[in-house]
């Protein structure tokens, strides 16, 4: 596959409507759950990347395992953090068995890296939810030259689905938070008052001591 980094933090050639898996997800029930829905191509060598979603889209994929093991991945997302290359989505297993860990794993992602996060129950809930993420960027875009808009972005997906996750929020709240503040940073940085202007009282203050409590 051409244009493989050697780091595994640069773009990947992916051609369109396909996903490159790194190889050791090769027979797993994630990659099963996708087969016949989206086109897999297995990439031996990417170190740091499970999954690109497009040459500059990826997903790092944390196992319940991982994260019960302690902080391992850290380091994985912090690399692909700062490429500026890359935009990351990270997915994560929240079990009952991990459930306990889920916290930590949002507040490093979510507030110390600025990165989408997005919780998933099982391997198969991640394969539809990876198969949508790469149905939504490929969706033509409208024939009519004046209405026509950029394709829209795996990461601008996410993004809606990562904060819909912040205790508070939910489905209604999230695509208002984003209206007025269109990234992570930005809505981290708000004050009580701006966010009560967007989702009232009580979730501006659940919102704003998500983003400032000590973690």
């Amino acid at each position: 596959m051409e244009g493989n980094p050697p780091d595994g933090t640069g773009p990947m050639h992916v051609p369109f409507g396909h996903i490159v898996a790194n190889e050791k997800w090769r027979g797993s029930q994630l990659a099963q759950g996708m087969q016949g829905k989206i086109k897999l191509v297995f990439e031996d060598g990417l170190t740091l990347v499970d999954f690109y979603l497009s040459s500059k889209s990826c997903i790092i994929y944390i196992t319940e395992a991982e994260l019960v093991a302690g902080n391992g991945y850290r380091k994985r997302l912090v690399r692909v953090r700062n490429s500026n290359k890359l935009q990351g989505i990270v997915v994560v297993e929240k079990t009952q068995m991990s459930e306990q860990y889920f916290p930590a794993v949002q507040k490093f992602t979510v507030l110390d890296l600025g990165m989408v996060l997005l919780p998933v129950a099982s391997q198969m809930e991640a394969s539809s939810l990876i198969i949508q993420l790469v149905q939504e960027q490929t969706r033509e875009p409208s024939k009519n030259p004046f209405l026509r808009k950029k394709r829209t972005q795996v990461s601008e997906s996410a993004l809606l689905r990562s904060v819909q996750q912040i205790p508070g929020v939910g489905k209604v709240k999230a695509p208002l938070l984003l209206q007025r503040f269109p990234s992570i940073q930005q809505l981290s940085n708000a004050s009580i008052r701006e966010l009560e202007a967007v989702v009232g009282q009580a979730a501006a203050q659940h919102i704003h001591a998500f983003f400032t409590q000590p973690r």
